[in-house]
């Protein structure tokens, strides 16, 4: 795992009961049988969703979360949370008082905020391409990752705050 990105591996099988063999005694055409998907997604964006959540939850009631609250939360390291919570900010996804009472609350409803908005905020993108599309191949997997990308924007805006943020600890919400 490269450090600062936090990986996403379901594994699709034909065989759901047979687990995956060790990478070191697989051969290549093993690997291939057992299809899996992997999805980097940066630990700023983890972060980011988490805290986000956990502002939803104390939406409406009239409470500012300072810093040290949301970095014990979400476990969140305070001072790249410093970071990701200006980004927010700047996008207008949250609002921030100074002071000894400051702190941070959402700007807009948990309903009206996006993964997408969260996304765009601190990556500034959902699918970032090389721009290389150059060979034989190069035009129609443009097309292809387009298509990806599409998707993918279109999922991310299907799911707000509102759905990530359980206001009961024993809730749970599985994507």
């Amino acid at each position: 795992m490269r450090a600062g990105f936090l990986e996403f591996t379901p594994t699709l099988s034909r065989n759901p009961q047979r687990s995956l063999p060790s990478p070191k005694k697989v051969a290549r055409p093993a690997l291939a049988a057992n299809l899996q998907l992997l999805m980097k997604i940066s630990v700023k964006i983890d972060y980011a969703c988490r805290v986000m959540a956990e502002l939803a939850r104390l939406h409406g009631s009239g409470t500012l979360a300072q810093i040290d609250h949301l970095a014990q939360t979400e476990a969140v390291p305070a001072n790249f949370l410093a970071q990701i919570l200006g980004k927010l900010r700047t996008h207008g996804l949250i609002t921030s008082r100074r002071g000894n009472q400051g702190g941070y609350v959402l700007a807009r409803a948990p309903e009206e905020i996006s993964i997408y908005d969260i996304l765009m905020a601190v990556e500034g993108e959902c699918l970032h391409l090389s721009g290389n599309f150059q060979g034989r191949s190069g035009r129609r997997l443009k097309q292809v990752w387009g298509e990806i990308s599409t998707d993918l924007v279109k999922k991310t805006k299907s799911y707000t705050l509102n759905q990530l943020a359980t206001k009961n600890p024993t809730e749970m919400y599985y994507i």
